[in-house]
């Protein structure tokens, strides 16, 4: 009871102090000596060398090629101006009284398309400033906006987005980034609708209150949408249609076609093609989207060199956040306490895994703070229970890969999470302005549309 507790207590002070804007990568071993400190059978320097830095470097080794790969394709995207190009075509779409529904159709489309969360706040946020303040639409609706277009449905249930949260199932289940496309598809306009209906009436409601952008309390100056160079609209959006297209050819015709049996050595990890298939067709795509990017953009060689470095700079600070997210919720995984609750966990719900697998996931994705960091450790512990479980006929694993994905972009977005962090620092907004709409958009609409999945998977 004292390990659960002081587990409870450690997560606790970790959003708290996340919330006043401490440093996830400096808090996260702080927090974490108050749980093991609890725990008689783990002493505190062990539990931070042998199992907090290995958990660290075991999510880098994994998934580091896939950010570095994500974070280099988005700085091509912005550097060019392609980023730009596709926010103005849209925003002359729909036109700029229609701020809130350009910037999260703007962030859609960017994130489907495989460019990396965090390059894409960068992106666009000067651009949904200067439509927020031409619309005089509160300022502090932005993080909103940009979360519900980048955080929720085409990070984890759009089928076929390259997002880390798609793409983890699939090495246990045997699937594809495009597991269980109905149910995904559906959830994913289910997400984008209830999100701007929320995002709408907080509209209206301020501007009955007369609340506008809150001029004078930002002192850059308007940013002009056109300024500077930018590509066509086709050359700007043909990156983003590569790796779509590359990355379901490549899923669904080419690699399966390899001859990868050397896989089941021990030298190559014991694995299977099922189990790697998709995530070397994202890296595959996206070296693709990446080479056509240098082809149509790239100005000369040292240009390009200099793309590439920004791009390559751009993933360290995400991918150690994310690592020292994991690495807590790996340590916190290793006590005693967490033991007892996984025990509870895994009773829910013993005829039907997409109950626990939701529960779970969601679970280790708030004691992390991060959605690819909850899900890795989720399945981790209990990944080849739900692939065993699949194989006896008790649910569809492309089901389970897609409620997988969508339950770690739910209770991640806790106050502690580090790409709400640095979202709402770009923004310049606090916690305390914006945090509530996002946490609408990003936490209880998610929530409520994977548990609809998850009544359809269980045939209610």
């Amino acid at each position: 009871m004292l390990g659960i507790v002081a587990i409870l207590a450690s997560l606790t002070l970790l959003m708290l102090l996340a919330y006043r804007g401490a440093s996830v990568i400096a808090l996260a071993p702080v927090c974490l000596l108050l749980a093991v400190a609890a725990d008689p059978g783990t002493p505190l320097l062990a539990g931070y060398t042998q199992v907090f830095m290995p958990g660290v470097g075991r999510f880098i080794a994994q998934y580091f090629p896939l950010f570095l790969l994500g974070a280099v394709f988005g700085r091509l995207m912005e550097a060019s101006g392609s980023a730009r190009r596709i926010a103005v075509f849209i925003t002359e779409l729909l036109g700029a009284e229609r701020a809130v529904l350009a910037v999260v159709l703007t962030c859609a489309v960017l994130t489907g398309g495989g460019v990396s969360l965090f390059v894409v706040v960068f992106a666009v946020q000067p651009i949904a400033d200067y439509l927020f303040r031409r619309a005089d639409v509160p300022r502090r609706l932005i993080p909103a906006a940009i979360a519900l277009g980048s955080f929720t449905f085409t990070m984890t249930a759009l089928p076929g987005t390259v997002q880390l949260p798609n793409l983890i199932p699939m090495q246990w289940f045997g699937t594809t980034a495009f597991a269980a496309a109905g149910p995904g598809l559906a959830a994913s306009v289910a997400m984008f609708a209830a999100g701007m209906l929320w995002l709408g009436r907080r509209v209206r409601a301020a501007q009955e209150r007369g609340e506008g952008y809150g001029a004078g309390q930002v002192e850059q100056a308007e940013v002009a949408v056109g300024a500077g160079q930018m590509p066509g609209t086709v050359a700007a959006f043909a990156p983003i249609l590569c790796v779509i297209v590359a990355n379901f050819v490549l899923s669904q015709w080419v690699l399966p076609r390899v001859d990868a049996g050397y896989l089941a050595d021990a030298k190559f990890g014991g694995t299977t093609l099922a189990k790697v298939l998709g995530t070397w067709s994202a890296l595959l795509s996206m070296l693709l989207a990446i080479g056509l990017s240098t082809l149509l953009f790239g100005r000369s060689v040292r240009v390009v060199n200099e793309w590439l470095g920004e791009g390559a700079k751009s993933c360290l600070l995400p991918v150690f956040n994310t690592a020292t997210e994991y690495g807590y919720g790996t340590t916190i995984a290793s006590l005693a306490g967490f033991a007892a609750i996984r025990d509870w966990l895994s009773s829910l719900s013993p005829g039907n895994p997409l109950v626990s697998e939701a529960v779970t996931v969601n679970i280790l994705a708030g004691i992390t703070g991060s959605a690819s960091g909850g899900l890795s450790l989720a399945l981790e512990s209990m990944g080849k229970i739900y692939a065993a479980q699949a194989e006896a006929g008790l649910a569809d694993p492309e089901l389970l890969h897609r409620v997988a994905a969508m339950s770690c972009g739910g209770l991640d977005s806790l106050p502690h999470n580090g790409a709400l962090i640095t979202l709402l620092m770009i923004c310049r907004c606090t916690h305390r302005e914006s945090y509530p709409d996002v946490a609408v958009v990003t936490v209880l609409i998610p929530l409520a549309a994977t548990a609809l999945v998850v009544l359809y998977g269980a045939g209610l």
